[in-house]
C-alpha cells in the first residue's frame, strides 16, 4: 500500500490544486487538514463522500456551492461551508480570482489515493477520467465516493465488462499498491 509523506499536494491541468497538510486526531476522530486553490470557473463536479464530512473556510476569492436538488450558494472569505457525509455536493470558484480555502476532511480514508488517481485520469482523459482505470478505481471505491455525471448504466454494466477484460490483459497490476476500500 502506498505510504504518504504529509504534506502532499496533487493537482490538475484544469484548475484545482490540493495539499493534504497532516492529520490530526480531535476528540477521538481522525481529521485531515487540507487546503486548496481553483481557479476561476474550476471545481469538482457533483460527488459524494459517503464515509466522510468535508468543510472549506474561505481564506481568498469566492466559493460557489450546491448541495444535489439545492439552490447555489456563495460565500467569501472567512465563511465556512460543511458537506456531511453522504450529501452530494459540489463547489467552484464564483469570484474573478484564484479561490483559496483552508478545510478538513474527517476521517482520511482513502481520499489522496482515490483523488490522486482521479486528477491522473483527467489530466490523461482531457478532463473526463475514462477507460479500465476509472472504472478499477470508481468501481473500488464505490463504497467511499460517487460522481453523479456517470449513468447508473455505464456503472453496473459497462464498468464490470472494462473491468473483466482489464484484468484478462493485466491492467490491474498497475493498482497493487492500492489501499483497501472501506
Amino acid at each position: 500500500m502506498k505510504d504518504y509523506k504529509l504534506p502532499y499536494t496533487i493537482q490538475n491541468k484544469y484548475g484545482e490544486k490540493l495539499t493534504f497538510l497532516k492529520i490530526i486526531s480531535e476528540n477521538g476522530k481522525e481529521i485531515l487538514l487540507v487546503e486548496n486553490e481553483v481557479n476561476r470557473g474550476c471545481g469538482p463536479v457533483m460527488h459524494v463522500h459517503f464515509k466522510q464530512e468535508e468543510s472549506l473556510t474561505v481564506t481568498e476569492g469566492k466559493i460557489g456551492y450546491q448541495i444535489l436538488g439545492g439552490e447555489e450558494k456563495f460565500a467569501g472569505v472567512g465563511e465556512t461551508v460543511a458537506f456531511k457525509s453522504g450529501v452530494y455536493h459540489r463547489f467552484w470558484n464564483a469570484g474573478d480570482s484564484i479561490l483559496r480555502c483552508s478545510g478538513t476532511i474527517s476521517p482520511a480514508n482513502n481520499i489522496i489515493y482515490y483523488l490522486e488517481n482521479i486528477y491522473r485520469l483527467m489530466d490523461e482523459g482531457n478532463g473526463q477520467p475514462g477507460g479500465f482505470d476509472a472504472a478499477y478505481l470508481i468501481t473500488k471505491y464505490k463504497s467511499e465516493f460517487d460522481v453523479i455525471a456517470i449513468p447508473s448504466f455505464v456503472k453496473k454494466v459497462i464498468f464490470p465488462v472494462s473491468i473483466f477484460f482489464g484484468k484478462l490483459s493485466g491492467k490491474h497490476k498497475k493498482f497493487e499498491e492500492a489501499p483497501p476500500a472501506v
